[in-house]
């Protein structure tokens, strides 16, 4: 199986069309890059949403906003490239069990900057502009979410060879990109006029909601079972296990946002209800979210030790840990509990200091040249 860091390769190299020799640092280049935008936008994003405000907070959200926003223009062009000037690679990228899935990270790294454009990019580029900023981006990122969350489920049916027993996290990528546009939509609502607008958007997010939601309740059963029958992942791939707590955190913090919008969106009794699903389903949700957590954080501490090094799988670290902060900070707003701010303040500094590490190596690796190389 492929890893993050070096997708499968095109399996007859010789056939390539002779376009591989126009730009070769790009050949390599898969779209599991966008993961490392979208883990730098959770920063900023959750960094806003925290219940205690430090000094210098703000500021190192808007620091992380700004990367995000360079590293998602460079990774857009960087691809753009790769798609130009090798299309062999790139059809074979799509047709990689492996890979295809990752196609689900660039409409999560676009939902994710404009998301931190209206929480965060406000305060430096004025409201308006970061309004028209995150309805571009928010309406490209769902567009996209909503075609891999199909178009990647019907490749590995019709056209890839999926192995018995080859079940991996990294499936759920184009299923949770749809549960992103649900959180982060919520966010747009206030700017659209009352009325009909703003009911069809709140509702269109919890169908967006729905969708994600039963797609991620039948892709699971089939990890867990690959976990229990197969045994643990391949060191490399055993941070994807993270990716897990993805559509468990992006759903509370979706039920939680747009409970925040219903009073204003949608008559009664509707908006009291929808306010308090958004505790009923958010805690034992997140609940599970702990347990998967301590499951992934033993399993990745026992491949340490048998010599788990630096992978793209890193970025896996980032940002399903990110959407679990803001599902906490969601939850302590509306119930008050101190216990889930200070989990919500834990979980975030886990987070940054996950960032750390992967950012770090991710920039020697790209110094070195070794993340761009060919896989072995």
């Amino acid at each position: 199986m492929a890893t993050l860091a070096h997708p499968r390769p095109l399996t007859h190299p010789r056939r390539s069309t002779g376009t591989g020799r126009r730009l070769p640092a790009l050949r390599h280049l898969g779209p599991n890059w966008y993961a490392s935008v979208m883990g730098t936008a959770i920063i900023a994003n959750a960094g806003a949403g925290l219940p205690y405000h430090f000094p210098g907070l703000r500021v190192f959200a808007e620091v992380m906003w700004v990367l995000s926003a360079v590293a998602l223009a460079t990774v857009l062009t960087a691809r753009t490239g790769h798609w130009l000037h090798h299309r062999d690679q790139a059809r074979a990228h799509l047709l990689d069990p492996a890979v295809a899935p990752f196609y689900g990270c660039l409409a999560m790294a676009l939902l994710a900057v404009g998301g931190g454009t209206l929480t965060v990019g406000k305060d430096l580029i004025g409201e308006g502009a970061a309004v028209a900023a995150d309805a571009v981006l928010f309406t490209a990122g769902t567009v996209t979410g909503l075609l891999a969350a199909v178009a990647v489920p019907y490749l590995m049916v019709v056209r890839h060879k999926v192995e018995a027993g080859s079940a991996s996290p990294v499936w759920l990528l184009p299923l949770v990109a749809p549960m992103v546009s649900a959180a982060l939509g919520p966010l747009l609502i206030p700017h659209l006029p009352a009325g009909q607008p703003r009911e069809a958007m709140l509702l269109a997010c919890y169908a967006m909601f729905g969708i994600s939601l039963l797609a991620t309740l039948l892709m699971l059963p089939l990890i867990f079972g690959r976990l229990i029958v197969g045994g643990p992942l391949p060191l490399a791939l055993t941070p994807t296990l993270f990716l897990v707590l993805g559509p468990l955190g992006q759903s509370t913090s979706a039920v939680n946002q747009l409970a925040d919008q219903a009073a204003t969106s949608i008559g009664a009794p509707y908006a009291a209800g929808l306010g308090a699903f958004a505790v009923v389903y958010g805690v034992p949700v997140m609940g599970f979210a702990l347990l998967w957590t301590a499951l992934a954080v033993a399993l990745v501490v026992r491949a340490a030790r048998q010599g788990m090094g630096f992978a793209m799988t890193w970025w896996a670290f980032t940002f399903p840990v990110g959407t679990c902060v803001t599902g906490f900070e969601g939850l302590a707003r509306h119930t008050g509990l101190v216990a889930l701010q200070w989990l919500a303040l834990a979980l975030y500094a886990a987070l940054v200091a996950a960032w750390l590490a992967a950012a770090a190596h991710t920039v020697r690796g790209l110094v070195s040249g070794k993340l761009l190389a060919a896989p072995r």
